[in-house]
């Protein structure tokens, strides 16, 4: 089994930034595409970026483009997600997202198929 936990969340005012952490343990031979996905409260989940294994691939949704960055680190086991010039529209609980892959360069489009993710942490971005 794996297990994600995401750490770095908070409040925050608008045009503000925040890292978020994902710490990866367990069984975690091969290969992962890592991710981020969240959910703002009466709202439905939503994928936010994704890198693949290699770190050469990503998918960023339009609204965040521009502003957030995904990186990881696999010999720490970590994935980050550097989020810039926050909205209020940002304000959700963020979940990590792994998704086991043979292909080093595979990003995942969204959220199928997704095989482990974490508890969340919040963000609140404050106008």
């Amino acid at each position: 089994q794996v297990q994600l936990v995401e750490s770095g969340g908070g409040l925050v005012q608008v045009g503000g930034s925040l890292r978020l952490s994902c710490a990866v343990s367990g069984r975690t031979y091969g290969r992962y595409a890592m991710g981020w996905f969240r959910q703002a409260p009466g709202k439905e989940r939503e994928y936010v970026v994704g890198v693949s294994w290699s770190g050469g691939s990503t998918y960023f949704v339009d609204s965040v483009k521009g502003r957030f960055t995904i990186s990881k680190d696999n010999a720490k086991n970590k994935a980050y997600l550097q989020m810039n010039n926050l909205k209020p529209e940002d304000t959700a609980v963020y979940y990590c997202a792994a998704w086991r892959t043979i292909t080093a360069g595979y990003v995942p489009g969204n959220l199928n198929g997704m095989d482990y993710w974490g508890k969340g942490t919040p963000v609140t971005v404050s106008s």
